[in-house]
């Protein structure tokens, strides 16, 4: 009998404070009507507090995943943290989560492939699950991007905000799950979408600090024109591998990066706006956290044996789709 990795609960965590494009207009030349042409971000949540990290999401989004499910951390063994916003270059920030939430038979780390992070981690944590190593793994997504975000930079400050989320992978014989994936990498967009400094490459100097360095950095129209290209491609292909047209699909299940490549990917794959989740109007480009994100906000909507979409697109370049089947009602949870 085949195993599959099948989503079991999912949970989340945003901030309390809400950032508003009324409360950015104050801090850079841009307007509510600007904003939400462009992007459909109306606002996004902020983590405020000294000494807080991505983990203090993260803990929170397993925790709420754990009391949802009725699951006993001690029972978890895996941990796979998705994050582009670790607490610090050491210990992994899955390894603090872990801790705090007393996944104490758990490994735990992260993974770091900019917004495609979550996929990747997903891709990941079936392969334990299906290679039956494991059988129940979480996959947390957590971003504080408001950490490395410069707010007098009008171009990315309105894009991103903060927050977590996370599923629980427990094996399937039923079909349900992961089912399929394309995930693909080109480094030559390393100038595109980075941050210059923090690394082996440009440690942290006073020269790196007054440059802007550890802000994010992108060439904002040739990221567009990959983006939509890229999650469209491997979307589209994961369907046509799996024999799926748009009435088979039950949901997209976008990156929350811009609601107009949302939508191009969306009449690429010919599946119409009722199909696709979205909530960036809410909170933004959480990055590692859009996709669970997602998951949890219509968890209520989702039905034993829908077809669900994933797709994502991130700095790396990284990009990717994964294909599987829902495996529980989500009215009931």
């Amino acid at each position: 009998m085949k195993i599959t990795a099948a989503i079991t609960g999912v949970g989340a965590y945003v901030p309390e404070y809400v950032l508003t494009n009324a409360e950015l207009e104050k801090l850079v030349d841009t307007t509510d009507e600007w904003i939400m042409s462009r992007t459909g971000i109306r606002e996004r949540r902020i983590l405020k507090g000294e000494d807080q990290g991505s983990s203090v999401m993260g803990i929170k989004a397993v925790q709420n995943l754990l009391d949802k499910t009725g699951t006993d951390a001690k029972d978890i063994e895996l941990i796979i943290c998705a994050t582009v916003t670790p607490d610090m270059l050491f210990p992994a920030t899955g390894n603090i989560i872990s801790n705090g939430v007393g996944a104490i038979n758990a490994f735990s780390y992260d993974m770091n492939a900019a917004c495609s992070s979550f996929l990747y981690a997903l891709a990941t944590g079936a392969q334990f699950i299906q290679a039956g190593t494991y059988k129940k793994v979480i996959i947390v997504g957590a971003d504080k991007m408001s950490a490395i975000v410069d707010y007098t930079d009008r171009a990315n400050c309105i894009l991103f905000g903060d927050g977590a989320a996370a599923v629980l992978l427990e094996p399937s014989t039923d079909g349900f799950g992961v089912l399929d994936m394309v995930l693909r990498t080109d480094g030559s967009g390393e100038p595109y979408l980075h941050q210059k400094a923090g690394g082996s490459r440009r440690p942290p100097t006073y020269e790196t600090i007054d440059r802007k360095e550890h802000y994010i950095y992108q060439e904002g129209a040739t990221v567009f024109k990959f983006a939509v290209k890229s999650m469209a491609d491997v979307a589209a292909q994961v369907m046509e591998r799996n024999h799926l047209n748009n009435d088979d699909v039950a949901w997209l299940v976008p990156h929350q990066a811009n609601k107009r490549i949302i939508d191009a990917t969306a009449n690429r794959m010919g599946v119409g706006p009722e199909k696709v989740m979205l909530n960036i109007d809410r909170y933004g480009n959480t990055t590692s956290a859009t996709i669970p994100l997602c998951l949890a906000d219509y968890e209520g909507q989702l039905r034993r044996g829908d077809n669900l979409v994933l797709a994502a697109f991130g700095g790396g370049f990284t990009w990717g789709s994964i294909y599987l089947k829902w495996a529980y009602d989500g009215s009931l949870r």
